[in-house]
């Protein structure tokens, strides 16, 4: 499945708690996915075959729709931008009864209100805490037809991937939320990329102070991709870590948004 596919829809009932734990431990675990989605877009050769979001929709005036549907649909966007803040990205599917929103229309919604997130790296899915959850429930069989419909290996559905990290000898291994490396410190970039960063900031010092159209530096990118490596490096080549984006963000409260406590510790 490639993003300009439609993921399959599946519902639910919206008091179920087990359905709630998972929105909940997606929203947990949310930056695991943002750490991802920041590396990926420093890549020359992209690694990420998915990356979607799923957040809960509802029309503001619900006059017409059918009889006995839910007042909330759960679709996936991606795309996907995040400023500290608010999800955004673009509906990857087309509603079942909301007439607010379709398929391609860009969405944004606060972090708080995800219900699910997930990649895909050679085909195995990262997250999918929901997905995971109805494949809990399902045969082995019926499993096996939703995963060929989604044409991605989700693997064990009570395990859930959430971030990559490198073994020796070279590729990756995979880490397990609730397992024994629940918590990924670093990305397997951030290390490697420090030395690069440092040598490029000596070139040009200048890098450290540049900012884009929404007043972001590199330190507030750094800070919200959870890099405590390359923040280190801004951090002795002078960059400001009470600079503040448009918005009033700095590097510090970006960090905080998502719990990198150890990057908030150098700021």
């Amino acid at each position: 499945m490639s993003e300009s596919e439609s993921p399959p829809v599946f519902l639910s009932d919206g008091d179920d708690p087990e359905m709630q734990r998972a929105h909940e431990r997606a929203r947990a675990s949310f930056r695991y996915f943002w750490r991802e989605v920041a590396w990926e877009r420093r890549r020359i050769v992209p690694a990420l075959e998915v990356a979607c979001v799923k957040a809960p929709f509802s029309d503001s005036e619900p006059a017409g729709r059918p009889e006995g549907t839910p007042d909330v649909e759960h679709m996936w966007l991606s795309d996907i931008h995040f400023d500290g803040e608010f999800v955004s990205g673009t509906l990857l599917n087309e509603p079942n009864w909301l007439k607010s929103v379709k398929v391609g229309d860009p969405v944004r919604v606060p972090l708080g209100e995800i219900s699910d997130w997930m990649y895909v790296i050679s085909g195995e899915v990262f997250g999918a805490y929901t997905v995971n959850l109805l494949r809990s429930r399902m045969g082995r069989r019926e499993r096996q037809e939703h995963d060929n419909a989604w044409g991605l290996n989700f693997g064990d559905p009570t395990r859930i991937r959430v971030a990559p990290e490198p073994k020796k000898g070279g590729g990756l291994l995979k880490t397990w939320f609730g397992g024994p490396q629940a918590d990924p410190r670093e990305h397997p970039m951030s290390e490697s990329m420090a030395p690069a960063l440092k040598d490029q900031l000596a070139e040009n010092p200048s890098l450290v102070s540049v900012s884009d159209e929404r007043g972001w530096t590199l330190l507030h990118q750094e800070a919200l991709a959870g890099s405590a490596p390359t923040v280190k490096v801004l951090l002795e080549a002078g960059a400001d870590p009470n600079a503040t984006t448009h918005d009033g963000k700095t590097p510090r409260q970006l960090a905080e948004a998502l719990g990198w406590d150890h990057v908030v510790a150098l700021l």
